[in-house]
C-alpha cells in the first residue's frame, strides 16, 4: 500500500523528575536520536501520571519563568491548575480542559495548584506538549486561552474503541 507507515521506534520516557514542587513529570521527547526533526513542530512533551498530592496551603508548582517562540498545551486528566502570566492572562483548568498559552515574543508565565484543589490534596494527572511557532509567527503578541471540555470537540470511534478529544484542529469534519 502507498499510505502503510511503519512504526518508527517504542520510546520510554526519562526518569521522573520535578518541575518546581508541584509536577512530577516524565519528558517523552526528545529523546537524544533523530526523532525530535520525524516530530517537528513538536518541541517537547512532559507527561505526570496520576500522583496523589497532600493538603496545602503553600502555592505549589512552578514560579515565574520566561517563554518564547513556541506555544504549550497544557491537558489536565485530573487536579486543577492556574496559569498566571506577565500580558495579564489567567485561568484555571479543571479535569478535561486545557489550556493554550502562546508564548510568541515572549512572556513570563507561573503555573501551579489552583487554591482550592492545593487545600484538598488529591490527584493531579497532565500533560504538556510544547509547540514550535512559524518564524513568521515567533514575534506575535503572547495569547492565552482555556479550553473546556464541553467546548471541545468530540468523535466517538467505532466499535466501541474509543472516543478522539479535539484540542485545535479537526478530525472526520
Amino acid at each position: 500500500m502507498a499510505n502503510e507507515k511503519k512504526i518508527y521506534g517504542i520510546f520510554r520516557g526519562a526518569p521522573f523528575h520535578w518541575v518546581g514542587d508541584g509536577f512530577r513529570v516524565s519528558n517523552y521527547f526528545p529523546s537524544g536520536n533523530d526523532l525530535e526533526q520525524r516530530i517537528s513542530p513538536f518541541i517537547l512533551m512532559d507527561y505526570a501520571p496520576s500522583y496523589n498530592y497532600s493538603s496545602t496551603t503553600e502555592q505549589r508548582g512552578v514560579g515565574p519563568h520566561p517563554h518564547r517562540g513556541f506555544e504549550t498545551v497544557t491537558i489536565a486528566f485530573a487536579g486543577s491548575v492556574a496559569h498566571h502570566d506577565s500580558a495579564g492572562n489567567s485561568g484555571v483548568i479543571e479535569p478535561g480542559d486545557a489550556q493554550w498559552m502562546t508564548a510568541a515574543s515572549g512572556v513570563l508565565h507561573k503555573e501551579y495548584h489552583e487554591k482550592k484543589f492545593a487545600e484538598q490534596g488529591g490527584l493531579m494527572h497532565m500533560a504538556q506538549i510544547w509547540v514550535n511557532l512559524p518564524k513568521a509567527h515567533k514575534m506575535d503578541p503572547p495569547g492565552y486561552q482555556a479550553l473546556t471540555a464541553e467546548k471541545m470537540g468530540h468523535v466517538n470511534l467505532p466499535n466501541n474503541a474509543g472516543k478522539v478529544r479535539i484540542i485545535a484542529g479537526e478530525f472526520q469534519g
